[in-house]
């Protein structure tokens, strides 16, 4: 028992860097290898089906370890700095006391229908995810939606929830997202977001069952808070009480939850219609940190001190990033990323014609556990099962489906997904602790996936 109360759950760097290392001693044992890329109309660099061959074999060695660490700083740097910026203008937005002012204010209308305010979240969250692409923006919400959980009488796996889960359930039974549909579909060659019926139906059976997930956890927490899977780590939170005692919005706050909602509305715009990324959406969030500090009169030093310290709090959420990153340097460089490609697709097109799109959905899923990007997994994966769903007799409708539910599931649980651990970091969950409440939802989530895919070859896309 004494054992057992010593242990802490691993840092998210110690888990990562484990990652390293063992990913790093299996370039010595898997061949290296590489296929030809080529770049196609759209100015997406894919590989080329049937392109593999075996190259000069490059394990990592002991100092390439400590280098993918910084190589994926860099190669990461994107995001990185994304979160430092976005972290740094909500860092100005919670000094101003708005969300908890906001949560005084409704206290009473709400009270003992809480429980409501997960499904509201979570849809918003989900359509975003399933319309334009959504989740690594929804990062700073994390950063809201943990104090206002708490503060309702949920906990911090809860907060985390209602965006993580929310996102990611939209995200990987999308129905317009770009980033998927539009980058497989546009491989594929299948007409641009059709099949979108289908997949609506899919979407609303996958989110019911994950909000339910969600809210069934709340309502135990809710009748009992010794139950929650963080409730050692939730009683170490200070959470600002602030504002709570406000039966209304001043009208600064007022002003400034508006700001927040035109900057949501803005951004939504921006990606559907400009295509917007990380760049443009970080630049966003800089201007709505400053319109806020303007509209609640900080001077110009109090805005940049207060920008300072919402940096200071995701300082370990944004590294995270790198070292996830780093795992994928340790692949590329070694030249075993492809051979891995090429060795699950030869196990799929063995397969019978009746499990080949099961085949291709479990290649997908094991795949997304090394590549997390959405569109780089896509580039990396389609240009092959296209011609081998030809091939097994498989509807390349039914491929880019196996190919998004692979793609979506394990992004909030893989812990080579540096954007969870950043997301799990702002909410001062350890990995473990998320792993242990959220297996069973994977578990359900990945067979609705078989279900999907199975009724969408025998009875929607029939080749």
């Amino acid at each position: 028992m004494s054992k057992l109360k010593n242990f802490s759950a691993p840092h998210p760097f110690v888990i990562l860097f484990a990652v390293i290392i063992l990913l790093a001693v299996s370039t010595y044992f898997i061949p290296a290898g590489e296929y030809e890329r080529t770049t196609n109309e759209d100015g997406q660099t894919i590989v080329v089906d049937g392109s593999y061959h075996s190259v000069e074999s490059n394990p990592a060695g002991f100092m390439e370890i400590f280098q993918a660490v910084h190589q994926g700083m860099v190669e990461g740097a994107a995001i990185i700095f994304f979160i430092f910026i976005v972290g740094g203008a909500f860092g100005i937005f919670r000094a101003t006391n708005t969300i908890e002012a906001a949560l005084g204010s409704i206290s009473s209308k709400v009270m003992g229908k809480e429980i409501y305010l997960i499904p509201v979240v979570m849809l918003f969250f989900g359509v975003a995810g399933a319309s334009f692409g959504m989740f690594e923006e929804t990062l700073p919400f994390i950063l809201i939606m943990v104090p206002v959980a708490m503060k309702l009488g949920f906990d911090s796996m809860v907060g985390t929830a209602m965006v993580l889960v929310g996102v990611s359930a939209g995200f990987t039974a999308a129905f317009t997202n770009p980033f998927t549909i539009g980058v497989a579909q546009g491989i594929a060659d299948v007409p641009l977001f059709s099949g979108i019926v289908p997949r609506i139906a899919f979407w609303a059976v996958f989110m019911a069952v994950s909000i339910t997930y969600v809210m069934l956890y709340a309502r135990k927490i809710k009748a009992d808070p010794s139950k929650s899977v963080v409730y050692e780590e939730d009683q170490k939170q200070n959470i600002d009480s602030d504002g709570m005692d406000q039966h209304k919005l001043s009208k600064q706050q007022g002003a400034t939850l508006g700001i927040l909602m035109l900057t949501l509305v803005i951004l939504a715009y921006g990606v559907v219609q400009h295509g917007w990324f990380i760049t443009e959406i970080a630049a966003l969030f800089m201007m709505m940190g400053l319109a806020i500090g303007l509209m609640n009169k900080m001077k110009i030093n109090e805005m940049a001190e207060k920008f300072v310290k919402g940096c200071e709090e995701l300082v370990v959420g944004a590294l995270v990033v790198g070292f996830a990153y780093g795992a994928l340097v340790i692949l590329q460089n070694s030249s075993t990323i492809d051979t891995i490609l090429y060795g699950i697709t030869e196990v799929v097109s063995g397969l019978p014609g009746q499990l080949a799109a099961i085949g291709m959905y479990g290649m997908q899923s094991l795949l997304n556990f090394i590549v997390t990007s959405g569109s780089g997994q896509a580039a990396l994966s389609m240009p092959i099962m296209t011609p081998l769903a030809d091939l097994l007799d498989v509807s390349r409708q039914t491929a880019v489906l196996a190919y998004q539910m692979g793609d979506g599931i394990s992004n909030i649980i893989t812990p080579t997904s540096g954007l969870l651990l950043a997301g799990l970091a702002m909410a001062r969950i350890s990995w473990v602790k998320w792993f242990k409440w959220a297996w069973p939802l994977i578990l359900i989530q990945y067979a609705l996936g078989a279900i999907f895919i199975t009724v969408a070859h025998l009875f929607i896309w029939v080749s």
